[in-house]
């Protein structure tokens, strides 16, 4: 986790670009209700999954290094075991923040982002912590 609320904040606050890793177009899945939230929120969300075609009126992308131009944040929706590759693409793409949601934290990963100069937030969803910011 970063250094509190008021890191997350900033977070928030300066971000405009989402990566969506483990995007879904299936509205039972955690990963579409935050990606639809925040960009209801007027965020840009890319989806990321090679298995969708887009999501959202935004096209989908295979890997981080497909998605062209910058991404601020790289929210994960992945079972940790694909995280560290995924953080490996995201210091690749030069990402400012690697956001692992609930079920996606892996240390190792964390450590790593930290290490490459990438702001990290573990075990926090990012759509309730927009919430708690923006009720």
């Amino acid at each position: 986790m970063t250094d509190g609320s008021d890191a997350i904040g900033r977070i928030l606050k300066e971000s405009r670009t989402i990566a969506v890793v483990g995007a879904s177009d299936n509205p039972d899945r955690q990963s579409y209700g935050v990606a639809r939230y925040l960009k209801d929120a007027g965020y840009r969300v890319i989806p990321v999954n090679p298995m969708l075609n887009g999501l959202f009126g935004e096209k989908s992308y295979p890997d981080l290094q497909s998605v062209p131009g910058p991404v601020d944040v790289v929210d994960i929706f992945r079972h940790p075991d694909a995280v560290p590759a995924i953080v490996e693409q995201a210091i690749g793409k030069k990402a400012k923040v690697v956001w692992m949601q609930p079920g996606a934290e892996h240390a190792g990963a964390a450590e790593r982002a930290r290490a490459a100069g990438i702001e990290v937030v573990s075990g926090a969803c990012m759509k309730r912590e927009h919430m708690k910011r923006n009720p």
